[in-house]
């Protein structure tokens, strides 16, 4: 296949990266030999900004990524926004009650560049020594009164699970909510989720027919990875989200994206 007409956007945590956070040497040269052959690569992540931009530098990415799951689109070469959907105010009720309900809940709301903690658990601090970020803590009434791109959500998985079930049965259902990881479960803007962005993008690059590709492993990818002409999964994927894709390939971390690309430019 012609690589100057495929689009490729993949996950970063579970996909891309290693189990310990690394691009392996395979998948590094493979997007180097894609984009070098006139493909277009990204990255949609749940990740803010300031989480992304290591990984997304070290890609070498020049075209816009997709990130907090799809509620913006952000240009690292020019430093600033693209596109971006923000959460209504009625999330800081939501986060208000459930602390009320689960006082130990890790919460964190995302505002473009910066990370604000009204709460915090050992979940959360393990989450936010990983990439490396200062939050800047604060109290629910503390946080702005607009900007918020995404609330992040932080426990063990069973203690998860349970929350998970609460906010499924209530009526705090003005936001997409989705699972991205055992131990989290995030506030959207209603609607939107990682094919959002793709789309978004999409548009915005004038790419929109354009064979697209979408990798994924976790619930937060399933949209994107139905909606792509080729919907890709690793085989340490959830099995709804193997389930729905059209091509299963290695795990994390043995070489997935230069699977994947292998595979199209066999097509």
């Amino acid at each position: 296949m012609d690589f100057s007409q495929v689009i490729i956007m993949t996950d970063l945590d579970g996909t891309l990266l290693t189990d310990d956070k690394q691009i392996l040497p395979e998948d590094m040269e493979a997007i180097q030999r894609f984009v070098a052959g006139g493909g277009w690569f990204t990255v949609a992540t749940g990740r803010g900004c300031g989480m992304a931009r290591g990984i997304v530098k070290k890609l070498g990415i020049d075209i816009p990524a997709v990130v907090f799951n799809g509620a913006a689109i952000y240009d690292f070469n020019e430093e600033k926004f693209v596109w971006q959907c923000e959460i209504g105010m009625h999330a800081r009720d939501y986060i208000r009650r459930l602390h009320e309900q689960f006082p130990d809940l890790g919460i964190e709301v995302l505002h473009e560049q910066t990370i604000y903690t009204p709460f915090i658990n050992q979940t959360e601090l393990d989450h936010l020594a990983l990439e490396g970020i200062e939050p800047h803590p604060c109290t629910i009434d503390e946080l702005p009164e607009s900007g918020w791109l995404k609330v992040l959500l932080a426990h063990e998985p069973d203690r998860m699970d349970e929350i998970q079930r609460y906010i499924e049965a209530s009526d705090m259902q003005q936001a997409q909510w989705v699972r991205s990881a055992p131990v989290y479960y995030e506030c959207l803007p209603e609607g939107v989720d990682k094919s959002t962005g793709f789309r978004m993008l999409k548009e915005k690059l004038g790419v929109r027919g354009f064979y697209s590709v979408a990798a994924g492993d976790y619930m937060n990818d399933l949209t994107m990875i139905q909606k792509a002409d080729l919907g890709v999964a690793v085989a340490s994927a959830q099995d709804a989200v193997k389930a729905a894709a059209d091509l299963v390939v290695c795990d994390n971390n043995s070489g997935a994206m230069a699977e994947i690309i292998d595979y199209i430019e066999r097509l």
